[in-house]
């Protein structure tokens, strides 16, 4: 997949045209940093980053620029799995660079856990408690062979028309929605 993209790159090239936009672009305070790479003189360039380094550390301080690895983004995804958010491509989900809708990685898909706490409300549907805090409501009125306890596992999926099913410990799944 890696050739087409460097052909097209480079009859850009021959043909005088620039080259298809970054997907992502990038952050100004980012791209000056990286900009500074263009410089040949070897003192301008160090000016240059020391220059933009502290502009990038100043802007991380403030919050108006945030750097996270691969694997914060996945704490956050499952942090926020389930819960009604606006589509965000920082987080999976968005859009390519043609406009069409991204496939949901892997982890967005399907969430595993804990059970920490369960109980039932006065409809007689069940309120859980997971172990990283995330609380689901049962949505239908389908009835477990046992009540889910503390300990057991869980696994929630996405299903049809933006609900969830809930497996605990595997019973039959149940529907549940997300709440605060």
């Amino acid at each position: 997949m890696l050739k087409p993209i460097i052909f097209i790159i480079a009859a850009s090239a021959l043909i005088g045209a620039a080259p298809p936009p970054d997907p992502k672009p990038r952050p100004p305070a980012f791209q000056k940093l990286v900009d500074c790479r263009e410089i040949t003189d070897g003192v301008q360039r160090l000016v240059c980053y020391d220059r933009e380094v502290a502009a990038v550390q100043q802007a991380q301080m403030r919050d108006d620029l945030v750097v996270m690895d691969r694997q914060q983004v996945r704490s956050a995804r499952r942090t926020l799995f389930g819960l009604p958010l606006p589509m965000i491509d920082i987080f999976g989900g968005g859009q390519d660079k043609d406009g069409k809708k991204q496939a949901e990685p892997e982890d967005l898909v399907k969430l595993e856990g804990t059970i920490k706490q369960a109980s039932r409300n006065t409809k007689g549907r069940w309120t859980i408690l997971l172990d990283d805090g995330a609380r689901w409501i049962q949505s239908d009125s389908r009835e477990l062979s046992s009540d889910p306890r503390t300990g057991q596992s869980i696994v929630i999926r996405r299903a049809a028309m933006g609900s969830y099913l809930a497996k605990i410990d595997g019973q039959i799944a149940i529907r549940v929605e997300r709440v605060l």
